[in-house]
């Protein structure tokens, strides 16, 4: 079985980072391996990149086999401390309503988010949009200084191009938090799904309605069924509704909604042809007045 590579065979920027003298001088040890209660470890602070925390299989092997790896925290003052990485564990420690084991380092919040950078971005299991949450919030929020908030910097740490980057960025951007959040990790979907269901929002799809789809089949089904579930009725053009009103003076119309709400086709059967030549000549005046008085009753 292959072996993990190594921080820095996977990705050198990683390497440059964890290995940079200011780093390794700011990564002071205060303790070994202890023992502290879940409920003094604060998760403020850090950069959010797990959108769910499936730690149920975790929590049986921790109750099996004991935690194996410990997390990292800071301290704080008062007796408390704040995590840098191990998420998963720490909760699942405090399901179990056990201490949870810990390496004490004394650093700042800099470098605290720093380590927590190393440590998930060398981790495999993060999904595509997990990752596109986090350069979005690296570029858009307050951890980093404004000097390294650029799609440069965070290229460097993702090991991608800052095209890779805004790609990332753009999805996040037009899909939105909300949608996302709903539809959560998605493990097994990829970027060009992801593309897609940013296509169908940019072409007119309003994402408040995909919510309560994400919602009910993520509960039903899971993340990934759901973000297929949400890709499906985004994609799917609804059929056209025509309506046919054969009573008017003039003749009978012919009124066809598509285009997700947004187009409307009027197909005019006139018992007199001169009234459809008026009408080719007065219908950007008629819809404009029609507009005008819709906006006057919305009023």
């Amino acid at each position: 079985m292959s072996r993990k590579p190594r921080l820095g065979q996977a990705n050198p920027a990683l390497s440059t980072l964890y290995a940079a003298p200011d780093i390794v001088e700011a990564r002071r040890l205060r303790t070994g391996v202890v023992e502290l209660d879940p409920d003094a470890i604060e998760i403020a602070g850090r950069i959010e990149d797990r959108l769910q925390l499936d730690i149920d299989s975790l929590t049986a092997s921790i109750a099996e086999n004991g935690q194996r790896v410990p997390i990292l925290v800071r301290p704080l003052p008062g007796d408390r401390y704040q995590l840098v990485y191990g998420r998963r564990r720490l909760e699942a420690c405090r399901r179990l309503g056990r201490q949870v084991r810990a390496i004490v380092a004394d650093m700042d919040a800099g470098q605290s988010l720093k380590d927590q950078l190393i440590e998930n971005l060398e981790r495999r299991d993060l999904s595509f949009i997990e990752r596109a949450m986090v350069a979005h919030g690296l570029l858009e929020g307050e951890a980093l200084s404004p000097e390294e908030r650029s799609h440069k910097s965070i290229a460097e740490i993702f090991g991608l191009t800052e095209a890779g980057i805004s790609q990332l960025v753009s999805v996040v951007k037009t899909v939105g938090a909300d949608l996302i959040q709903a539809i959560g990790a998605a493990e097994g979907i990829g970027r060009p799904r992801w593309e897609e269901l940013k296509k169908a929002i940019q072409e007119g799809v309003d994402p408040s309605d995909l919510l309560s789809t994400a919602q009910q089949v993520r509960a039903a089904k899971g993340s990934e069924q759901a973000f297929k579930s949400v890709l499906t009725k985004a994609t799917t053009k609804p059929q056209a509704t025509p309506r046919v009103d054969d009573e008017a003076d003039f003749g009978a119309i012919k009124i066809t909604k598509s285009g997700r709400g947004r187009h409307l086709r009027l197909e005019i059967t006139a018992r007199d042809k001169e009234f459809v030549n008026w009408m080719e000549r007065n219908a950007t005046d008629l819809v404009t007045e029609l507009h005008e008085r819709w906006k006057r009753s919305e009023a």
